[in-house]
């Protein structure tokens, strides 16, 4: 791998890391988790591509022990977090309550968006025949046992909600062209000051999108590793009889062995970083975004740089409302800067105002 392709992943973090201000700000729980999970995942390809470029020497195995268990996560945390919106949308379409106030949606979204990963994650351990396997140039990968049992955890697991997204967005789509009504007064019917029009295409585009992407690369990636067959899974200690064992594949060992291996590997390593520009563009560009890193550049300039902007001066109207504010029976008024500032002369200077119109 050429050395400036691991500076790719970092990008995609650094991409994906921009839009959270905006979605700090909207409180909206699936689109908070996919930047966590996203970034996660780039910062870890990115990492490996460093420390495994042009080797395949086995080192830094805690890291690796805990970053094959995140990339396992996050390729499942993808699926549910669409899942998660596509069912919110849906509920908007159907002109229910779009903000997840009862208990019950919130534990639903907290399990698909993270409860769903991280229990996969333990399944892991299930069909992990390894501790792990080191690619040349793209570091160290999560080791699978190709069984009917890692089909059923790592595949259709991730597959099902992928599905289910595309259905709910389906569903909703639908839903909004039979009701033949304008998006906007559907909106209108659960106010919600963090979701307009936009957006909620925005989010209706991303959500099918990243579900059909999703489904895509499952199934490339279940047809690359089970085109050879399954293997039999006779019990837990025949699977994970040489647990220790750490595999190294060079890249010129699986270009002459397994091409199509290689290929695929290196579709999916890009794949992340797709998916993160995908999200940028979706959410990182728009006027509602700009005003949000206008804040955050004017905060960072104030607390960082200690550089605050200078407040714009108050003009003469502004000024006399101002003083008018204060306590009516008194003439003068504090002393400023520049001397004396008497009221009732300044007053004198503007012209009178239109009188009240008589109360009814």
């Amino acid at each position: 791998m050429p050395s400036a392709l691991p500076a790719v992943p970092f990008l995609g973090a650094a991409l994906v890391l921009a839009t959270l201000p905006h979605h700090w700000r909207v409180g909206n729980l699936a689109t908070l988790s996919i930047i966590a999970w996203l970034t996660a995942y780039e910062l870890i390809l990115g990492v490996n591509a460093v420390l495994w470029d042009g080797n395949v020497t086995v080192k830094a195995q805690v890291w690796c022990d805990i970053s094959t268990k995140i990339q396992v996560g996050a390729k499942m945390a993808l699926p549910g977090c669409c899942l998660c919106m596509a069912k919110r949308l849906n509920r908007i379409a159907y002109g229910l309550d779009m903000s997840p106030r009862g208990w019950k949606n919130r534990i639903l979204d907290i399990a698909l968006c993270w409860g769903f990963p991280l229990l996969i994650m333990v399944l892991h351990y299930v069909v992990q025949g390894h501790r792990f396997d080191i690619i040349e140039n793209i570091g160290c990968m999560p080791a699978v046992y190709i069984s009917i049992e890692s089909l059923l955890i790592l595949g259709v697991s991730a597959f099902i909600p992928s599905i289910l997204t595309l259905l709910f967005c389906f569903l909703a789509l639908i839903k909004l062209l039979r009701r033949r009504i304008a998006l906007s007064s559907v909106i209108l019917l659960k106010p919600n000051p963090n979701l307009t029009t936009s957006r909620y295409i925005r989010l209706m585009v991303m959500t099918f999108a990243l579900g059909s992407w999703s489904a895509i690369l499952v199934s490339v990636s279940a047809a690359n590793d089970y085109n050879s067959g399954l293997l039999p899974y006779k019990n837990w200690a025949y699977v994970h009889v040489d647990f220790s064992f750490v595999g190294q594949y060079s890249i010129a060992n699986l270009y002459a062995n397994a091409p199509d291996d290689l290929r695929c590997l290196f579709i999916l390593w890009a794949a992340v970083s797709v998916s993160a520009l995908a999200f940028f563009l979706f959410f990182g560009i728009g006027a509602d975004v700009a005003k949000d890193y206008v804040a955050c550049w004017r905060w960072a300039r104030a607390v960082v740089l200690r550089h605050p902007y200078p407040k714009p001066e108050p003009s003469m109207v502004e000024s006399v409302i101002w003083a008018n504010s204060l306590d009516a029976e008194s003439k003068y008024h504090p002393r400023l800067e520049d001397g004396t500032w008497n009221v009732v002369n300044i007053q004198k200077d503007l012209p009178p105002l239109p009188p009240s119109p008589p109360s009814s």
